[in-house]
């Protein structure tokens, strides 16, 4: 039995991953005092470092917070196929010109004028733990709803888990 919740527990971390990869543009909500800030990002999702990478400009507000209160949620959504994550987390902002470099995409070119830029940081978000729900959408979700309120009985939509990210 310790075997198969080990086995759902690296499935459920693995599903979490290809999840950020398949939607990657989240919202960062970091902390200003006692007020939420977000924003949509472009994650760059690393399995193999257990890290998520956003590009940054150095002298953000959310550098800023991020520097005041290391903790922060990613939220992801694909309305259109029925799946949603949040993945709370501690980041940080590296002037790591290697990374930076790695990182680089085209459409960046639209916010620096290359990986080499003075102004370009990046976010680097730990993962503690997520949480996702999964499930049908458009027709097949309005049928579930129709049957559950015909029937009483709550609708069945999909898959949700929470999962531990250490």
């Amino acid at each position: 039995m310790a075997d198969d919740t080990v086995s759902q527990d690296n499935m459920d971390v693995s599903k979490v991953w290809d999840l950020m990869e398949d939607i990657s543009l989240c919202m960062l909500v970091t902390r200003e005092g006692d007020v939420m800030h977000a924003r949509p990002m472009q994650a760059r999702p690393r399995e193999a470092e257990l890290a998520i990478y956003f590009l940054s400009d150095a002298d953000s507000h959310k550098s800023d917070e991020i520097g005041d209160h290391s903790q922060v949620c990613l939220t992801f959504a694909k309305l259109g196929g029925g799946k949603f994550l949040s993945v709370s987390g501690t980041a940080r902002v590296l002037n790591d010109r290697a990374l930076i470099s790695a990182l680089w995409e085209p459409a960046a070119q639209a916010w620096w004028s290359g990986p080499d830029d003075p102004d370009v940081r990046v976010i680097e978000v730990t993962p503690a733990e997520a949480q996702y729900w999964t499930g049908p959408n458009g027709l097949v979700a309005t049928i579930a709803m129709v049957a559950a309120a015909a029937t009483g009985a709550p609708p069945v939509l999909g898959e949700q888990r929470k999962v531990d990210l250490h």
